[in-house]
C-alpha cells in the first residue's frame, strides 16, 4: 500500500482538479458519501441516531458537510458544529456549505469557550470529526483542544474524515492533542500518519477508499514509501520449486555469541532456519562449540578461537573470510560484545567482505563508536538493524529526536551511507538507499521483550541467503516477524518467548502464500465475471 505526505497528496489533488479537469467539488463529493458508505458498514443503519460532524476550516470540513448531508438522507438526526465562521468557509467546502444550509441541517457555531456549554457529547450515538486534515502544520491548543477533549471523552464511535484532527500526516506525531477515532477514513491513498506511532494508536480501524482519483495520476506522483500489511508481504512471497534442494536456498553464515550471549546466537539461527535458509553455519569459540552444536543439531559450527569472552575476534579473521566463501549472506553482532578484538573483526568484515552483511546489536555499537568505520571497500550489500537507543549512537542525535522523525531519519541515513536500514520499534521503518520507505504495519508491545530482534537479524539473514534482493529481504523479514508475534499474541498479550517467534515463522509465511493465491484467484474470478457481463449484458447495461 502507497502512502502519500501531505505535499504528495495535494499534488495529487491539484493534478486531477487542473490537469485531468475532475472539479475538487465532486472529488469532495465522493469523499463524503465513501464516509458514510464505511460509517453505515462498521456501525449499521443510521436512521433515528443522533450524529454530531465536527467541521474546522479547509477541505476537511468541506468533506463533513457532504458526510451530514447524505446521513440527513438516510434519515439521522444530524447537526453540525462548526468551529469557525463563514468567513473561513471558502472554495469547494463553500460549495457544500451552502448546499447543507439549503436543506437546513442544523449548523452550531462553536467559536470559544462560552459557546460550549450545554454541549453534552455523551447524547450522542456517532461523531464525526471533519476539523483538520492533512494539512495540519501547528500544535492545536486552547479552544480547539477542548473540543477535541470532549469528543475523546464523548463514549461512542468516533469517524475521522481522512485523518484523525491532531495527527501529523508526515511523521505520525500528535500536535498537542488528537482524536480517537474508531474508524478513520482516508480519500485515495493513505498516509505515513496512519501507521506511524503514536499516530496509529489514534486511528482505529483504516479504511482506503476511491474517490474517483485516476489511478494513473497516482502512479505518476512518484511515491517512494508504502506499508507492509500482509497483502503487500505476500507479493513478496516466492513458492518453492518442487525439485529444489538446501542448495537451491542459500547458505548464511552468522558471527554472534560471546560468554553469557549464547542465547542470542542460537537465536538469530533459529530465526534463519525457520525463515527458510538451506543451510546456516554459525562461527562459535570452540569453548562454546559443545553447546551450540548440541542447542542446535540443524545449524552447522565453525570453531573458531576467540577473544577471552568467547566472542569470535580480529585473530580469527583469516578463517572467517576463508568461511565466507560459497556464502550468501552473513549476519553479525547478536551477542557479539564489543571487545577491542571483536571489533577488529567486525570492522573488518563490514568494510570488506564481498557478500551481503546484516549487521545487528553489538556490531552496530561497534560501528557507532568508529563512524569512519562506515566507510568500506566492498560494494556489496550492507544493511544495519538499529533500535531507537542504536540509531541514536549511530547519528549523534537523542532517541527523543529520532522518534520525533523516524521516517526522514531512516530516509537520510540509509541515503548517506549507502546501507539499508531497518529502524526497529513499532511501526518499524526499512529504508533503502535510494530513498525507499516502508512501515510495517504487523507487531504488538508483547514483542517487547529480549531475544526478539536476534530473531529478526536471522529472519532477515535467511532470505538474503535464499537470494531475495537486501529491499525484499527486509520487508518481508520485518513483517512475517511482526506477524508471527502477532498469531502469538491471540493467545494472550505477552510472555511469549523470541524462540516462539521464531517457530512461527513457517506458518506465517504460509498463512501469506494463502492469502495471496486466494486474492489471485479473486482477481482471476473478477476478470472472467466481467467478461461474461459485457458478453450477456443485463439490465443495469
Amino acid at each position: 500500500m502507497k502512502l502519500a505526505r501531505a505535499e504528495q497528496m495535494r499534488e495529487i489533488d491539484r493534478v486531477a482538479i487542473d490537469d485531468i479537469g475532475i472539479p475538487g467539488a465532486v472529488l469532495m463529493e465522493n469523499a463524503g458519501r465513501q464516509t458514510v458508505c464505511q460509517l453505515c458498514r462498521h456501525f449499521g443503519e443510521v436512521q433515528g441516531k443522533k450524529i454530531a460532524v465536527f467541521a474546522g476550516p479547509g477541505n476537511n470540513g468541506g468533506d463533513g458537510f457532504v458526510v451530514a448531508r447524505h446521513l440527513q438522507q438516510l434519515g439521522a438526526q444530524v447537526r453540525v458544529y462548526l468551529l469557525v465562521g463563514t468567513d473561513r468557509i471558502r472554495g469547494d467546502a463553500a460549495i457544500h456549505f451552502r448546499i447543507i444550509s439549503n436543506l437546513h441541517i442544523p449548523v452550531t457555531f462553536l467559536l470559544g469557550p462560552d459557546d460550549l456549554h450545554g454541549l453534552v457529547p455523551e447524547s450522542f450515538a456517532l461523531i464525526v470529526d471533519a476539523l483538520f486534515g492533512t494539512g495540519l502544520q501547528r500544535r492545536i491548543e486552547g479552544h480547539f483542544a477542548r473540543v477535541i477533549e470532549l469528543i475523546n471523552s464523548a463514549g461512542c464511535p468516533v469517524v475521522a474524515v481522512d485523518l484523525p484532527s491532531g495527527v501529523d500526516s508526515d511523521r505520525g506525531l500528535i500536535c498537542g492533542i488528537a482524536v480517537r477515532a474508531d474508524l478513520t477514513v482516508t480519500f485515495g491513498v493513505a498516509k505515513p500518519g496512519h501507521f506511524v506511532f503514536p499516530g496509529r494508536e489514534m486511528v482505529g480501524t483504516l479504511a482506503v477508499v476511491d474517490i474517483g482519483i485516476p489511478a494513473q495520476v497516482v502512479s505518476d506522483a512518484g511515491l517512494t514509501c508504502e506499508a507492509l500489511d500482509s497483502e503487500r508481504a505476500g507479493q513478496l512471497v516466492a513458492r518453492r520449486a518442487a525439485n529444489s534442494h538446501k542448495g537451491t536456498y542459500g547458505h548464511l553464515l552468522l558471527v554472534a555469541g560471546s560468554m553469557g550471549k549464547t542465547g542470542a546466537a542460537m537465536l538469530s539461527c533459529q530465526g534463519a532456519l525457520r525463515a527458510g535458509a538451506g543451510l546456516v553455519s554459525l562461527c562459535a569459540a570452540r569453548a562454546f562449540n559443545a553447546i551450540f552444536a548440541a542447542a542446535l543439531p540443524e545449524a552447522m559450527t565453525i570453531p573458531v578461537t576467540g577473544s577471552d569472552d568467547g566472542a569470535p575476534s580480529g585473530r580469527d579473521a583469516k578463517l572467517i573470510f576463508a568461511a565466507l566463501a560459497g556464502k550468501q549472506a552473513v549476519v553479525v553482532g547478536p551477542g557479539l560484545g564489543t571487545a577491542a578484538e571483536t571489533a577488529e573483526l567486525v570492522k573488518q568484515l563490514y568494510q570488506q567482505a564481498d557478500i551481503p552483511v546484516l549487521v545487528d546489536a553489538d556490531g552496530i555499537n561497534i560501528l557507532a563508536a568508529d563512524l569512519p568505520a562506515l566507510a568500506r571497500a566492498s560494494q556489496a550489500v550492507r544493511i544495519l538493524t538499529p533500535h531507537p537507543g542504536e540509531m541514536a549512537r549511530l547519528t549523534g542525535l537523542t532517541s527523543h529526536a529520532i522518534q520525533q522523525n523516524r521516517l526522514e531519519t531512516a530516509r537520510q541515513f540509509a541515503r548517506q551511507h549507502d546501507v539499508y536500514l531497518v529502524l526497529k520499534g513499532a511501526g518499524t521503518i526499512v529504508a533503502a538507499p535510494d530513498g525507499r520507505l516502508a512501515v510495517n504495519a504487523s507487531g504488538n508491545p508483547g514483542m517487547a521483550a529480549g531475544g526478539m530482534g536476534d530473531v529478526l537479524s536471522g529472519i532477515i539473514g535467511g532470505l538474503l541467503a535464499q537470494g531475495l534482493d537486501p529491499w525484499t529481504a527486509c520487508c518481508l523479514g520485518v513483517h512475517v516477524h511482526g506477524l508471527a508475534a502477532d498469531r502469538l499474541a491471540e493467545s494472550g498479550p505477552c510472555g511469549y518467548l523470541a524462540g516462539e517467534v521464531a517457530e512461527r515463522v513457517p506458518s506465517v509465511i504460509n498463512e501469506l502464500l494463502n492469502e495471496l493465491n486466494e486474492e489471485n484467484y479473486a482477481q482471476c474470478k473478477r476478470y472472467h465475471d466481467q467478461k461474461r457481463h459485457y458478453r450477456h449484458p443485463g439490465p443495469c447495461c
